[in-house]
Formats: C-alpha cells, sequence, structure tokens
C-alpha cells in the first residue's frame, strides 16, 4: 500500500523531561529537537506524502511520539489507550485531527482498563502483529484485535521479554521483508519472514520506516543503511539522537497512513 497522509506534532519545551529508560544519555536539546523534526518532515515529504503538523502540548513531554496516540488502517482509526500514566490523556488532544481523514463511525476507542501504545502495533498489510508490553496489556490488545475483525482486519499477540515496543526490535518494510534485532531474530511469528537482521551494536536502527518504496534509517548506524541498500532500497538517512534520550524512533514520530 501507498502512504498518502502522515501526522506529526512539534516537540514541547518541556521535551527532557520525557519519560527514559536510558538516563545515561543525558537529556535531550530542545533547539536541535526541533532541527531534527524539521529534517524528519523534511524527509518524509521526499517520500511524495502530504504532513500534517500539529502544535506541540507543553503538559505533555512524550506528545512528540504522536505515533502511540492512535493506530490508523486503510478502513479505521483507533484511538488509543497509554499505558503510561503521565501519557494517557495525549489521545483526546488527537481526535479532532483524525476527524479531517476519518467518519465519526470509523474512529475507534481502545477503553480502560484495557492499554494500548501505537509502538507496540506493526502493520503488515491487512494483519496487524500487537506486542504485549508494559504499556499494551491482554485487555488492550483483546480490544484491539475485536476491532480489527469488524472491519474485516486481523490481529495476533506477540509477547516481548527485552524492549519497551513492539517496533523497538521489528519493523516491516514490503514483500514479508522484516528489520529484526535481539529477540525478534528468532521469534516462531517471523519464522517464515525474508529479515534483515540488525547488529546488535546498531539495534537501535531496527526502528526504521518505509515511505511508498524509501526507507528512512536513523543517522548513524552505517551497516543497517548498507544493509537496507543492499536490500534494494532508496535510503534517506535523518538524525533522532535527541529522540533516542527519551526512548524515541522514527515509527514514534509519526501516523502514516
Amino acid at each position: 500500500m501507498m502512504f498518502h497522509n502522515v501526522i506529526v506534532r512539534k516537540p514541547s519545551k518541556t521535551l527532557m523531561e520525557g519519560i527514559t529508560s536510558a538516563p545515561e544519555l543525558g537529556k535531550p536539546d530542545y533547539e536541535l529537537a526541533v532541527k531534527q523534526h524539521d529534517a524528519y518532515i523534511a524527509a518524509l515529504k521526499k517520500c511524495g506524502v502530504e504532513v500534517t503538523e500539529l502544535e506541540p502540548l507543553e503538559e505533555f513531554p512524550d506528545s512528540c511520539f504522536v505515533e502511540d496516540a492512535a493506530v490508523v488502517t486503510r478502513k479505521c482509526a483507533i484511538i488509543t489507550n497509554p499505558g503510561a500514566a503521565s501519557r494517557n490523556k495525549e489521545p483526546e488532544y488527537i481526535v479532532d485531527t483524525i476527524r479531517k481523514f476519518y467518519a465519526d463511525d470509523q474512529i475507534e476507542y481502545i477503553k480502560a482498563p484495557g492499554t494500548l501504545e501505537g509502538g507496540d502495533v506493526m502493520m503488515v498489510g491487512d494483519h496487524f502483529y500487537v506486542g504485549r508490553s508494559a504499556r499494551t496489556n491482554e485487555e488492550g490488545i483483546r480490544q484491539f484485535i475485536e476491532i480489527l475483525e469488524k472491519y474485516g482486519l486481523t490481529g495476533s499477540e506477540v509477547t516481548l521479554k527485552e524492549v519497551l515496543h513492539l517496533k523497538t526490535g521489528v519493523n516491516y518494510l514490503e514483500n514479508n521483508t522484516f528489520l529484526v534485532s535481539g529477540e525478534f531474530v528468532d521469534k516462531d511469528e517471523f519464522k517464515d519472514a525474508k529479515k534483515i537482521v540488525i547488529p546488535e551494536d546498531e539495534a537501535y536502527a531496527a526502528n526504521c520506516i518505509w515511505v511508498n518504496g524509501t526507507v528512512i534509517v536513523p543517522e548513524g548506524y552505517p551497516k543497517v543503511a548498507a544493509a537496507v541498500k543492499s536490500a534494494g532500497y532508496k535510503v534517506i538517512t535523518t538524525d533522532t539522537s535527541e529522540y533516542r534520550k527519551i526512548d524515541g524512533g522514527l515509527s514514534c514520530l509519526s501516523l502514516r497512513f
């Protein structure tokens, strides 16, 4: 499928207070994060999509990671219910924008006690893999798959042991080709996939995004960029160093549909 639209949200000045599992990387530099976000948008536009840029939400330091607030499919949009307490209200601020692209009867909601974050959802055609994580629970997955099936789509659960979100360690390109790292290299769910195995020292770069035949790769991971090029893809690199400091990557920064 081709992507036509992308939604992003500008980083807030409170970005440095975002959730992190890697405090040793230091606090994000806000000015640099803004420049990197602008470059990210430029990279997306080179892939032939229209970009809708939302204003920052200062009360939500992680809100630039707009992917976690909704899951957009070719038939419906699903507003999530993030498992991180500090992010739980973020989806309320995405609904009006989603309504510009989907009718009200195509917009669904994950409801408490279910939790689900978009970073745990990987779309492979009309099938959606859902990671069961600290942020996405069993009830959230149950609701999500029930919604998918209402629209003739399918979903399945993937258990996670080592990573924050599913797409931290596995990402789909196209034609049954996946980028895999760590625990996903030998996962049964992907045993029949064409795998581009990410070396451990560049594991962060497993989080690349395919956009209309081009793969956007985080800057500074030459082995991954070379492997993706060798698989026949055009590659654009863009720096996400400041977002890595608060557990974010390329896919986290946009909704693509």
